[in-house]
């Protein structure tokens, strides 16, 4: 089956993209961190930040769980 990502999170900040992805990691959700590597090409992730994502079936325990809300 193929997974349909979302985006969850958007961040500058590097250490927070990793304890997001630690906490889903703990409830057993499965997620992508994009553009993770993007300052050692460019310098800095403050173009656009880094992205969390999860499969679509996952959006709203990781949103609970991370206590973000998709409106933000």
């Amino acid at each position: 089956m193929e997974k349909h990502l979302i985006t969850i999170l958007t961040t500058h900040l590097s250490h927070q993209i990793h304890i997001a992805k630690a906490k889903l990691a703990e409830i057993g959700i499965e997620s992508y961190i994009l553009d993770e590597h993007i300052d050692t090409t460019i310098g800095t992730a403050f173009v656009e930040g880094y992205k969390l994502q999860v499969d679509a079936m996952h959006e709203k325990k990781a949103l609970e769980t991370l206590s973000y809300r998709n409106d933000e």
